[in-house]
């Protein structure tokens, strides 16, 4: 139920996705199950691919989001958050309300012990049909250097496990390469990083090395994060929409493309999709909740911070 396009973009991508899963994955939609059910008759598609749980509310993208995911029990969020903690599922997405969102996940499911604050990645294309990992883009504007620390074992572990980089290079994001530049948090970090063995520090990394095969996991503050991860789409926007620029490379800038982002130091697997989510955006947030549940990221996570 969540997104500007649900329940109509959801119920499409979830048949979309279905098309391209193994038939040993099953898929739950949690929300109106007579709407879903319509919707799947008016694609000519089987309601029996699909389980369901029937809910009643809604966390609309206006609603406060502790205070709606607390008031609406039975909002296809809330639900899916106790599903998940449940152990009735082993994957939650959604491209409802993003801080409901991450209310439901500390709530219910919780951080991993050790890990100070959780983050959210985002994937930025590079020319040679590679791409870096960006990471924090959002969930926490404030860091300390411990936090950026962990944020740098974190994206080392999921740039492994999810998408097979050996010994990912790690980058922390600053003005300059130079170890003396920079806030007093990227110097205070890079102090730290400095000959840790703990993942394969590169040393600092310029905004022009976003999209250079020199670094896999770029590290930053959510603030920080956020700015660059809205000026790439703006730009996919300026040249795709507004120049009519057509190039492979900047296509995959489309967020379409990857469709959610998995929350990295909780204890189970939640994907969180962008709110104006069409069909083939919601099926490859899917897709990639599939990928993130078959890496056992939270157990690696686990081990690594206990």
């Amino acid at each position: 139920m969540g997104g500007d396009y649900a329940p109509e973009a959801a119920v499409k991508g979830a048949i979309l996705a279905h098309k391209e899963l193994d038939s040993s994955v099953r898929l739950v939609l949690i929300g109106d199950e007579k709407r879903a059910k319509e919707i799947l008759d008016a694609e000519q598609y089987s309601s029996a691919n699909f389980d369901f749980v029937h809910t009643t509310e809604v966390i609309g993208m206006d609603d406060h989001p502790a205070k709606a995911f607390q008031k609406k029990a039975d909002s296809s969020i809330t639900r899916g958050f106790y599903l998940l903690k449940e152990g009735a599922i082993e994957g939650f997405a959604s491209a409802g309300n993003t801080g409901a969102m991450m209310v439901g996940a500390m709530f219910t499911i919780k951080s991993i012990p050790g890990i100070i604050r959780p983050c959210i990645a985002a994937l930025v294309p590079k020319p040679d049909d590679k791409f870096s990992i960006l990471l924090d883009v959002g969930l926490n504007p404030d860091c300390r250097p411990d936090v950026l620390y962990q944020y740098a074992i974190i994206g080392s572990i999921f740039a492994k496990n999810v998408f097979n980089i050996e010994n990912p290079k790690i980058g922390l994001l600053n003005i300059g390469e130079e170890k003396e530049k920079g806030s007093l948090l990227t110097k205070a970090t890079n102090e730290s990083m400095q000959g840790s063995t703990d993942f394969n520090f590169i040393g600092n990394v310029e905004g022009t090395d976003l999209f250079s095969p020199k670094v896999d996991v770029i590290v930053c503050d959510g603030f920080v994060g956020n700015v660059l991860l809205k000026t790439a789409e703006a730009f996919y926007e300026l040249f795709r929409h507004h120049r009519n620029i057509e190039d492979d490379l900047l296509d995959r800038f489309n967020f379409v493309n990857y469709g959610g982002t998995p929350v990295l130091g909780v204890n189970n697997n939640v994907i969180v999709g962008h709110g104006v989510s069409n069909p083939e955006a919601i099926k490859n947030m899917v897709l990639h909740t599939r990928d993130v549940i078959e890496a056992k990221l939270p157990e690696r996570f686990q081990n690594r911070f206990k």
